[in-house]
């Protein structure tokens, strides 16, 4: 269940009363504080290596690090700014994923779409689920790929700035950077991706000749979607413009479409994660692995 979005402009004090209560010794605290950012920190991870598989080890790995860094926070930022800092740096620095490994760019990933044949959609009865659950599983899949031809950085910038709606004061504080720093590389991760959808994707232009109905089977054959295993599509999901409301109010009306087709997105729930860590809370080393005292 999703507490409260983190990226809202005022960071909630709450966190740093937990904070006080786990330096306490409190494991309940601890383990209230991982399901409150739980959620966001995997939905960052799954966006930038589009295996969710991936984003949750990586969600754990994020998730020890806080744990055994928690006795470094003086409180001299709020506790939002400290943990999606090593959210960020972790994302930024982390060995490739497996999505990565392919090297996408918008070129390449142009000339893959290009290569997968137009078709009909298959038969409702020769598969498992819904087709139109399949439909959206392509979509899903396709447009999520097309953040791995952004660099890291400007995936990330995108992820907060565009998809999530952090504000440019906040993502700032995330990043490090000034304000101005923010919104150009922003402008310039929003331009690269939006000057390739808008020459592709049909979504966003009717003109266009790619259509999602059209690639599902083609998808299907390369792999990119399983009918026995949606990685994206359910009947019933939270979007993430549903819980990550839009904060800014000063793009222009094409920018916002082009954003909306990602912020349609599913926001996924993790695996129970928690239960790993309260293993890990369980240990005889509990108290070391966190160095509170």
């Amino acid at each position: 269940m999703i507490d409260q979005n983190p990226f809202v402009e005022e960071a909630s004090l709450d966190d740093h009363e937990l904070v006080a209560q786990i330096r306490a010794g409190s494991r309940e605290a601890l383990e209230t504080l991982i399901k409150r950012h739980q959620s966001w920190i995997y939905n960052i991870a799954q966006r930038m290596v589009y295996v969710p598989e991936d984003a949750e080890d990586i969600t754990q790995e994020i998730l020890i690090k806080v744990m055994t860094k928690l006795s470094t926070f003086e409180g001299r930022s709020s506790f939002r700014t400290w943990l999606y800092r090593i959210v960020a740096n972790h994302v930024l620095n982390m060995k490739r994923s497996r999505a990565e490994e392919r090297e996408w760019t918008f070129e390449r990933y142009s000339e893959g779409l290009h290569r997968a044949p137009d078709a009909e959609l298959p038969d409702s009865h020769s598969v498992p689920v819904d087709v139109k659950l399949l439909v959206e599983e392509a979509r899903i899949s396709c447009t999520s790929g097309m953040l791995l031809c952004l660099d890291r950085e400007q995936r990330l910038i995108y992820i907060l700035g565009e998809i999530l709606g952090v504000t440019d004061k906040v993502g700032a504080e995330l990043l490090e950077i000034s304000r101005d720093n923010f919104r150009q590389k922003l402008t310039r991760a929003r331009r690269d991706l939006h000057h390739f959808m808008q020459n592709q994707c049909g979504l966003i232009d009717k003109a266009n000749p790619c259509r999602c109905a059209k690639k599902t089977r083609a998808f299907m054959n390369a792999g990119y979607v399983n009918p026995d295993n949606l990685l994206f599509a359910q009947d019933h999901v939270r979007r993430v413009r549903d819980v990550a409301k839009k904060t800014c109010d000063d793009m222009e009306s094409l920018d916002a479409a082009y954003a909306e087709i990602h912020r349609d997105h599913p926001f996924l729930e993790p695996p129970d994660i928690v239960s790993s860590v309260r293993n890990l809370l369980n240990s005889p080393d509990f108290k070391s692995i966190i160095d509170l005292h």
